[in-house]
């Protein structure tokens, strides 16, 4: 195993997000391989550069399409976490959902429902849960 020095995440983070200024939304990333052969580092180092990028909302992870990314607007996103957010907002303020109880969709419910990523399902979860507890 590679060992890479503290921070490394964080500056390829950065190069990527200089990168993304001049790239369409909608546009697909590299794969996580591609990248760590082009940073020369793991792809867990790369794995936690991308998740920043998604924290930060300009990228957004789709299931069957991988990473791409974001428009300002939000519209690649809101095809994914808002969107499944705000349909579990509707339905604990209409009352179809409990609050409270184990009848939310689990993130694998959620994931089948949507076909959307784990991350994806996971934020989902984020948005809402304040309002379910």
């Amino acid at each position: 195993m590679r060992s890479t020095p503290s921070g490394t995440y964080a500056r390829i983070a950065d190069n990527l997000r200089q990168r993304l200024a001049d790239v369409a939304p909608g546009s697909a990333l590299p794969s996580e391989t591609s990248l760590a052969a082009e940073f020369g580092v793991a792809r867990n180092t790369v794995r936690r550069a991308l998740a920043e990028l998604e924290r930060d909302g300009l990228i957004v992870t789709l299931a069957g399409r991988g990473r791409i990314v974001d428009d300002p607007t939000g519209t690649a996103a809101a095809a994914g976490y808002r969107r499944i957010a705000d349909d579990l907002r509707q339905q604990i303020t209409a009352g179809e959902l409990a609050t409270g109880q184990r009848v939310v969709p689990s993130e694998a419910e959620l994931m089948r429902r949507y076909g959307v990523s784990r991350g994806t399902a996971r934020r989902a979860w984020r948005c809402w849960m304040p309002l379910a507890w």
